[in-house]
């Protein structure tokens, strides 16, 4: 379950304890949107940020395991050109791609939300990493409020956390939150339905107490 320290930065946020509360992510990455749409917006950024030791990391990984990759791999062909030829078996040849062209219109939205990004969903998306550079918001539910909120660090522990800061509040009557209950841990999502017709999916649900306790209060 969340700590203390979370529930208590959530009630002094909110002004009232919260009916449930989640920490998720948005699990897929978000689709470029039109040059145009994403200007108008102020370019916010479309990913999350990065710690510095994952920078630490890829830099081992460029000049350490590729350097090794590669001496490794023309230490094979230096063997298969040195071995005697063997013949190609009659009929066989380099197989043809199996896969069909991906429909650009399918993938426009990317399972993240609904494609349109002149409404609610799409607008919040826009300025989502803006926000905060952290890929984990705290979704808050009251008794007529839904309110998203987000630490201003790249890091941070969920259960942990007293730092975050409202990001997004909607009234009740603007939005419903629809999920399944009983998700298989790991998997679970759900959905912030806006009165507008547009929806925005999340996942990477944070502490399966408080996931299961919060799908459970939306099916209520």
């Amino acid at each position: 379950m969340a700590k203390r320290k979370v529930r208590r930065q959530a009630r002094r946020l909110l002004g009232e304890d919260p009916v449930a509360l989640v920490w998720c992510e948005v699990h897929r990455r978000i689709p470029r949107p039109p040059e145009e749409v994403h200007r108008a917006a102020g370019k916010g950024r479309l990913k999350p940020g990065h710690h510095w030791l994952l920078y630490v990391g890829a830099v081992l990984f460029f000049f350490v395991v590729v350097p090794m990759m590669l001496i490794d791999r023309l230490g094979g062909r230096l063997d298969r050109a040195q071995a005697p030829p063997r013949r190609q078996r009659q009929g066989q040849g380099p197989t043809p791609g199996g896969g069909h062209d991906r429909d650009p219109g399918r993938e426009a939205a990317n399972g993240v939300f609904d494609g349109d990004w002149s409404l609610t969903a799409g607008q919040l998306l826009l300025r989502w990493y803006g926000r905060s550079p952290n890929p984990k918001r705290l979704v808050l539910l009251t008794r007529d409020r839904v309110c998203l909120a987000a630490s201003p660090r790249r890091r941070l522990s969920p259960t942990r956390a007293g730092d975050f800061r409202i990001v997004a509040e909607f009234p009740a009557r603007e939005v419903s939150v629809e999920g399944e209950a009983g998700q298989p841990r790991g998997f679970a999502t759900f959905r912030l339905c806006f009165s507008d017709g547009s929806w925005l999916e999340v996942g990477r649900l944070g502490e399966p107490e408080d996931a299961d306790h919060f799908l459970h209060t939306i099916n209520d």
